[in-house]
């Protein structure tokens, strides 16, 4: 594992020194140290991605020559990936064979744009113009130097949805992983390294957000900064981006409704709730965390979810079996055992969960817990928790389900099930969200747009539109006629 930081193609030690702890959130023991990048270390790495884009033969390059990289990194992915997966496992927390499909996904990304780079060559829109003088063409081209932050809950999964389509593109960039989950980032430059990326052209730098991420963003020579995380921090990289007309992308924060008819199959209701709040503890942006059950089938329902609830195997992610794993870190666990705390306060019930497993004296480990009677200006209704916290109650009418689905400052998601297709279909257009499943929550896929409404983003990335994030259009005319212009000299 890294001990130093990848600064154009070549492994260094940090320049302060600095080191942070790694903790395992399974037994809260320290296993590793990862370098603390400062200010000096984010200078060195924006300089050195800027020579490799202005000087470099990376955006110059043919999309299919970049395409050879990209297939090389996700192969290196694939055949590291029991190693790797069992490493995000002990930095992250969650379960192993979520682990192995993060990184399967991830693979699957370099791939994904690695056809799309190969498309973009001989991409020319000829522009129809009225004055028949002139010819026009749009181009699309690399945007420059970008900076991507990261979170902890997808560590090496989300580098992947920024890192492909930059590299695709013909970007250069600036990697910066969460602090409390660098290990697999850091080991993509290996990837990258091994697979004879030009130097410059991926630049990985650990440490704190508030000292090297805050760095980044504010860096005059960085075109671009793409962004995961929480909308307080969106905010304040939107606020200093302002100031060089940065290039940004967000995706922030949900509270996303799952909406559930009557005449919904109430077994496979019970298993898409369950998967939509429970995977990956619960730290997911889009998790369906508000679920909104039709009157007649709520109580049949939330009997069914409670007793499934409570059959979760809760343990050690590395251990066979394991369906939830500990929190991420000890602020993350006590932040959403206050939530819980403060739901109780204002008049909710925990109708399962709330507390540590039995057995399980070390690690961040939380019972996965339903609460109900929840008041819609309560907090734990309208914030993000971010762990496998469910609030559930009913609802009376189509129409009443979508004010309370709408009723956030959050639009990330939203799902609904029923056995009515032009139900589904009609809620879903309804929904104020970016992404909305029917009879189904969570499923991801690399060729579809990820991003929300509101307070939940702007932009998106995945498929088509993840590459827009990071290309330039030009504007080309030409003049074609014979004829003198005449408008000074006569």
């Amino acid at each position: 594992m890294q001990t130093e930081l990848f600064i154009n193609g070549a492994w260094v030690a940090p320049a302060e020194g600095n080191t942070l702890p790694v903790i395992d959130p399974a037994t809260e023991e320290v296993f590793h140290q990862i370098p603390a990048a400062t200010a000096p270390d984010a200078d060195a790495a924006v300089a050195a991605a800027r020579a490799a884009f202005d000087q470099g033969p990376w955006p110059r390059m043919t999309g299919k020559e970049r395409a050879v990289y990209l297939r090389a990194m996700a192969q290196g992915i694939r055949d590291r990936l029991p190693e790797l997966a069992r490493l995000e496992v002990r930095d992250n927390g969650k379960p192993l064979p979520e682990a192995e499909w993060d990184l399967g996904d991830a693979a699957g990304c370099f791939d994904y744009y690695a056809d799309l780079a190969e498309e973009l060559d001989g991409e020319v829109e000829e522009i129809a113009l009225a004055d028949g003088r002139f010819t026009a063409k749009a181009l699309r081209e690399p945007l420059g130097v970008a900076v991507a932050i990261v979170p902890w809950n997808y560590p090496l999964l989300m580098a992947s949805w920024k890192v492909a389509p930059a590299l695709a593109a013909g970007c250069t960039m600036v990697l910066k992983p969460a602090e409390t989950t660098s290990l697999t980032a850091l080991e993509l430059g290996r990837i990258a390294e091994a697979a004879g990326l030009p130097a410059g052209v991926l630049n990985i730098l650990s440490g704190k957000g508030s000292v090297v991420g805050q760095r980044l963003i504010e860096h005059p020579q960085v075109d671009k900064v793409a962004f995961t995380g929480s909308g307080p921090v969106g905010s304040r990289i939107m606020a200093a981006g302002a100031k060089d007309i940065k290039r940004i992308s967000l995706e922030l924060g949900g509270k996303s409704p799952f909406v559930v008819f009557a005449d919904s199959d109430i077994e496979k209701a019970v298993e898409w709730i369950m998967f939509g709040i429970f995977w990956n503890q619960g730290q997911v942006c889009s998790a369906t965390s508000r679920v909104l059950v039709e009157r007649p089938l709520y109580e049949p329902l939330l009997a069914r979810l409670i007793e499934e609830a409570q059959k979760i195997t809760i343990g050690n992610g590395l251990t066979p079996g394991t369906l939830l794993g500990p929190l991420v870190n000890q602020g993350q666990y006590e932040d959403v055992l206050r939530h819980i705390a403060r739901a109780v306060e204002q008049g909710a019930t925990v109708a399962t969960g709330g507390k540590r497993p039995a057995g399980l004296e070390k690690g961040f480990y939380l019972e996965p817990t339903i609460l109900t009677d929840v008041a819609l200006d309560s907090d734990a209704w309208v914030e993000e928790i971010f762990g496998p916290v469910v609030c559930i109650r009913p609802f009376d009418t189509e129409a009443e389900a979508i004010s309370l689905s709408n009723d956030s400052r959050f639009g990330l998601a939203a799902a609904v099930m029923s056995a009515d297709d032009a139900r589904c279909e009609r809620v879903a257009r309804a929904f104020r969200a970016g992404i909305v499943w029917i009879n189904c929550s969570q499923p991801t896929f690399t060729e579809a747009p990820w991003g929300g409404y509101k307070q939940s983003g702007i932009g998106r990335e995945l498929g088509r539109w993840g590459l827009d994030n990071y290309l330039e259009t030009k504007q080309i005319t030409r003049l074609v006629s014979n004829d003198p212009w005449g408008w000074y000299i006569k």
